[in-house]
């Protein structure tokens, strides 16, 4: 019997909640002294799909100056657009929760949600995730970009790790189902 494949949100946080500032800045992030890679190259190599919303599409094709950073995994890029996919990219205007209960029934290995606020807020609402990876940053910025958007919606979560790499804190859930 194959594994299951599972969604997984892997996503830094500011101390108070936020992925990013309202102008979509990760400035803080990068200013946080870290340890390697903080153990993104060990969860990269459990996922072969990636899923993320238009504007986290943007906001990495413009800081990594055009070069799509994720040329070996299948990428999935939500959009209300009409867009014409690339070589690297699908783009996907259809319905999030039949789309990504799809993609789970495939053979393979973990699918990564990216980001960002709007796409997350409704794998949470729909339950779609499976576990939760958090990785804490000793920064709080006050305003910005939230990882929870208020809304109805509850996700009870089984605390699977935790881990530290130098100032931030990683705390690893499974979603109990």
């Amino acid at each position: 019997m194959k594994n299951p494949r599972n969604v997984v949100l892997f996503i830094a946080q500011s101390l108070d909640g936020y992925i990013a500032t309202k102008e979509d800045s990760l400035d803080w992030l990068f200013k946080v002294e870290g340890e390697g890679d903080n153990g993104y190259s060990e969860f990269y190599e459990e996922v072969d799909t990636i899923i993320m919303g238009k504007r986290t599409y943007d906001w990495i094709m413009n800081y990594e100056k055009g070069q799509f950073p994720y040329k070996n995994k299948n990428c999935y890029v939500f959009s209300r657009s009409q867009l014409e996919d690339t070589a690297d990219v699908k783009f996907v205007n259809e319905d999030i929760v039949n789309f990504t209960n799809s993609l789970k029934k495939e053979e393979g290995k973990n699918i990564w949600v990216v980001g960002g606020g709007d796409l997350l807020h409704t794998f949470f609402k729909e339950k779609l995730l499976d576990e939760l990876i958090l990785t804490t940053a000793p920064s709080i910025i006050g305003d910005g970009i939230p990882l929870f958007k208020p809304g109805n919606y509850q996700l009870e979560l089984i605390l699977k790790r935790t881990r530290t790499f130098n100032q931030f804190v990683e705390v690893h859930y499974t979603v109990k189902k």
